[in-house]
């Protein structure tokens, strides 16, 4: 498997040490081993979890911005764990609701010795951070308009939502309120994925902040 993730890596100009590589790798075994019992994932293949997930994962490296991330709804853990793995000097914070997954990011966080990163079972409107994040991101959580709603007293005032999409969302965007405004979007390219992934960037409109 180090082969496809090595290939699909330098296809896409990451910078990697071979500490990351490994511990991409253990993940992705603790996903297969995982997936057996607690059904995390519906794909089985290990070349295909490596694109469809690590690889997809790893495409918004380039726009990850900030110092304090959470992943909303991140399931088995993607894109956050991957980013974790290549941002050590970055904190994560992994949220989802189902308790199942947020075991296997417990056992992940342990066994890959991340110490940037922690795990909250919890659904996201119940969650009232001691700090708001600088960058709230999400991978097939929900519509565009309800992730920004819905995470509104995450995020800080300068910072973004990061939301990770197939086909360029242009209903989901229009439904967007007036307070938020689209700062950019952005074609990822996953190598030997076919198929449409967009990276939608929002932030707070200044001009209806309250001072």
């Amino acid at each position: 498997m180090a082969p496809i993730l090595e290939n699909g890596m330098q296809a896409m100009g990451l910078e990697y040490s071979a500490e990351q590589r490994d511990k991409l790798l253990a993940y992705l075994q603790l996903l297969i081993t995982w997936n057996k019992a607690y059904n995390l994932t519906a794909i089985r293949d290990p070349s295909e979890m490596i694109k469809l997930h690590l690889l997809d994962s790893l495409t918004v490296l380039p726009h990850v911005v900030g110092d304090r991330l959470i992943d909303v709804g991140t399931g088995a853990g993607l894109p956050g764990i991957p980013l974790a793995i290549m941002c050590p000097d970055r904190d994560f914070t992994l949220l989802d609701s189902n308790g199942k997954k947020t075991r296997f990011l417990f056992q992940a966080r342990w066994d890959l010795e991340l110490t940037n990163l922690k795990e909250i079972n919890s659904r996201v409107e119940k969650h009232i951070p001691a700090m708001a994040y600088d960058a709230v991101l999400s991978r097939a959580f929900t519509s565009v308009a309800d992730m920004v709603a819905k995470c509104a007293h995450l995020l800080s005032a300068e910072g973004v939502f990061l939301a990770m999409k197939g086909k360029f969302p242009q209903s989901e965007l229009s439904e967007v309120g007036k307070d938020y405004k689209v700062d950019a979007s952005h074609i990822l390219q996953v190598p030997g994925v076919d198929g449409e992934r967009h990276l939608i960037v929002i932030s707070r409109n200044p001009a209806t902040i309250c001072n």
